[in-house]
């Protein structure tokens, strides 16, 4: 409709498209994502410039939910962009990757579309050491749709696709993205964007499948923001807590105690630069094969 309707959307998002023509997305009042935008620009402006590449050689992948908005809406100069569908922007990456392995590739998803349905496609790339960056934004609730239990909502949560209280346990990702050897691990929290922006930079330039974890709160359906950070006044003791100095990324069982300990850890959990990437054992593979022609690949169909 017009009117107020082109400002306020149902949900309580507000259409940024009044006061930014260029831009058409919805995104709520204080949601995390936006913190989100603002670390992924200011670690995308330092890789590029360390590494000397125009913007166009990163190109941003998306599924569908309220992360995807992220390929709109990054200011200055825009990054290619695809909007895949649900949970398939770790296959669509992939590709990318094979076509043209110079691309930085990065792919911004949402708990719901890369723990749900997507969630087959991560052992596979950590197995493979794709290097790619994933920026995951984790409210744990099915946002875009009004609400639902996503797979990192609480046991027990009444939403509106669970009237009665979630039934099935939560989804830890940490334990899953380092028991299924992806081989950088990092979690944050959307408020600290300092912090997360130079967390994506490292995972950038880690040469391997990377993952930024961001506890990146829903204001309209499931605003963590106190529970994440504490507040004294009312007794609420915070859930985040930064990893002690002395952790050292690179041991496995002192990541494997980080994440199975309780509270969200912030920082780098894990990095492995030993193993080779995906497209470093293509290449390897390319290299000492002779390519076959057209001519007899066609000739190789032939009845």
């Amino acid at each position: 409709g017009e009117g107020l309707g082109n400002q306020f959307c149902s949900g309580g998002s507000f259409r940024m498209t009044l006061k930014n023509p260029e831009y058409d997305f919805k995104w709520c009042p204080g949601c995390g994502d936006f913190g989100v935008r603002r670390g992924l620009e200011g670690a995308l402006e330092k890789y590029l410039a360390e590494n000397e590449q125009p913007t166009e050689n990163t190109v941003v992948v998306a599924g569908i939910g309220c992360s995807g908005n992220m390929v709109h809406m990054l200011e200055k100069e825009q990054p290619f962009g695809i909007h895949g569908i649900h949970g398939r922007s770790l296959p669509i990456s992939m590709g990318i990757k094979m076509g043209n392995p110079d691309l930085n590739v990065i792919v911004v998803a949402g708990d719901g579309d890369f723990l749900g349905i997507g969630a087959e496609h991560i052992a596979p790339q950590a197995m493979r050491n794709l290097n790619i960056t994933a920026v995951v934004m984790d409210n744990g609730v099915y946002g875009l749709t009004k609400g639902q239990s996503s797979p990192t909502t609480d046991l027990g949560v009444i939403t509106s696709s669970t009237p009665y209280g979630k039934m099935e346990e939560k989804v830890h990702p940490l334990r899953n993205y380092l028991t299924m050897g992806v081989s950088f691990i990092g979690s944050t929290i959307s408020n600290k964007v300092k912090d997360m922006s130079e967390m994506m930079y490292q995972a950038m330039s880690h040469p391997g499948f990377s993952i930024v974890h961001v506890q990146s709160p829903c204001t309209e359906y499931n605003n963590t923001y106190e529970a994440l950070k504490g507040n004294v006044k009312k007794g609420i003791e915070p859930l985040a807590y930064d990893i002690p100095e002395g952790h050292d990324p690179s041991d496995a069982e002192a990541a494997q105690e980080v994440v199975n300990a309780d509270g969200i850890p912030l920082g780098v959990i894990f990095r492995d630069t030993s193993r080779p990437t995906f497209d470093q054992k293509v290449k390897d593979i390319t290299g000492s094969k002779e390519m076959k022609s057209v001519e007899s690949l066609i000739e190789g169909f032939a009845i």
